[in-house]
């Protein structure tokens, strides 16, 4: 639990214990649920990690660090260097003798202007163009950081509009490396984030600005990143609906 937190220790269990029967569903329930719950003036995001198959369960139990852990851990660690994320409050585990079961991250609930999913979806957002740079700039100096977010797809960044530009908040935290990153893992980071080849020609740009390499070598790279991901996505889609097909 953080620090700052401590003091609502008795209300923070209470929203575990009773997770299923309070607060506010919120957002895509499929994989692991959310809510929300308010604390004073604060609303506070719940995530319930859903419980893992048998091998999971043995392997978090005794050998890995939970999802609801690493993400506690790594929301502290970006903090520390200066990378924006909702600020994070507690995680809770619980376990039997040889197996892990539940798990949960509790953070500050955090209300954004839109997150990069929009830009994918709409190329008439506005000040479209400026904000795809400022999120390229933001991946820069992540990476300059040593930071490899693993789960670097659209929906994970939220964005924030400031007087001074956009300000931006990663979320889904618990699948991140911290290390220092060659061109090919930077370039990697990209293939998740958009299919469509003028976006990428426009954060190439930009991340060839940042690091001082030619526009060209940066483009071909992660465009290539970009259709390998593609390709290995949408053969997994075709397997599956063959599987459904079978089933059927």
């Amino acid at each position: 639990m953080h620090n700052n937190f401590s003091k609502h220790e008795a209300f923070l269990d209470d929203i575990i214990i009773n997770y299923d029967s309070k607060g506010e569903d919120y957002g895509n329930q499929k994989r692991n649920s959310l809510k929300l719950f308010k604390l004073n003036d604060k609303t506070l995001n719940v995530k319930s990690f859903r419980i893992p198959n048998v091998i999971n369960q043995i392997a978090y139990r005794f050998f890995r660090k939970s999802k609801a852990q690493r993400s506690f851990e790594y929301a502290k660690q970006l903090q520390s260097l200066n990378v924006g994320t909702p600020q994070p409050i507690a995680y809770y585990e619980f376990k039997t003798l040889f197996l892990f079961k539940k798990s949960y991250y509790i953070s500050e609930h955090l209300e954004c202007d839109l997150t990069y999913r929009e830009l994918i979806h709409d190329f008439n957002y506005p000040d479209y163009n400026t904000i795809l740079r400022a999120f390229t700039r933001f991946t820069f100096n992540l990476h300059e950081k040593g930071i490899k977010f693993l789960d670097h797809s659209p929906g994970n960044t939220l964005i924030k509009k400031t007087e001074n530009g956009y300000d931006f908040f990663l979320v889904d935290l618990n699948r991140m490396e911290f290390k220092q990153l060659g061109f090919e893992e930077r370039m990697k980071n990209f293939a998740r984030l958009s299919k469509y080849r003028e976006m990428v020609e426009i954060m190439s740009d930009e991340y060839a600005k940042s690091y001082n390499k030619p526009y060209k070598e940066v483009f071909d790279l992660m465009w290539k990143e970009v259709q390998v991901f593609r390709n290995k996505h949408e053969g997994k889609q075709r397997l599956k609906k063959r599987l459904k097909f079978w089933k059927k």
